[in-house]
């Protein structure tokens, strides 16, 4: 209860440092919070687009801990996640509700995504190979094309991690497609977060235009 009552505080000083900024500070950066409390789980998530990859992660689950890291480190974003979820039970809701709730931010940090690049990666590791194509347009949708060899990698079930990306478009609308393969599953998990992140941080980079990237005038 202290901890969720902290977390709680957290989010909400958070917010209020973000009112304070003044109208045209030179502080504008792209800004996704988000705290989402369910009887299973009390998460706040903070996204910074315009960051510089710092990051602070604390879901519980250690692996999954590492995986957000390679969002923040690769993407060139700021992001905060702080969760206390019922690991007790087991790692769905932890997992789920994280994706939910960093796809909602993501959303939020967006806007109405003018002048953004709006599309996106293949990126290896070791001997492991992530494709990673991603569309900001306003649409959930996931391809999900990776095989397991393994049923957990570190504190993770595997088949967890298709979840926690369609989770993650569905919050986010966006769409996703995702084909993986190689012979060490961590490598393989690994290569999609970063690539996750590298596509990312392509798709939301603003090109300096104002207009937003679709014909229908509206993402």
């Amino acid at each position: 209860m202290a901890e969720a009552e902290a977390l709680r505080g957290h989010a909400l000083a958070v917010q209020r440092r973000l009112e304070q900024l003044p109208e045209g500070s030179a502080v504008e950066d792209r800004l996704g919070v988000v705290t989402r409390q369910t009887s299973e789980t009390d998460i706040f998530v903070r996204l910074n687009l315009d960051g510089a990859g710092r990051s602070f992660i604390d879901t519980g689950l250690g692996f999954f801990d590492h995986m957000l890291t390679q969002i923040a480190r690769h993407g060139g974003v700021d992001l905060e996640v702080r969760v206390q979820g019922d690991l007790e039970v087991d790692e769905h809701h932890t997992v789920e509700d994280t994706a939910i709730a960093l796809g909602a931010a993501l959303r939020q940090a967006l806007g109405d995504k003018r002048g953004i690049e709006r599309y996106a990666f293949l990126l290896p590791m070791d001997e492991a190979l992530a494709h990673v194509a991603l569309d900001l347009g306003g649409r959930s949708h996931l391809v999900w094309e990776v095989p397991f060899s393994r049923e957990v990698v570190g504190d993770v079930p595997t088949e967890m991690w298709q979840h926690f990306f369609k989770s993650f478009c569905d919050a986010a609308a966006c769409n996703l497609n995702i084909k993986a393969s190689g012979e060490n599953d961590h490598h393989v998990i690994e290569a999609v977060f970063k690539g996750l992140a590298r596509s990312l941080r392509q798709a939301v980079r603003q090109s300096g235009g104002s207009d937003i990237p679709s014909t229908k005038g509206t993402l």
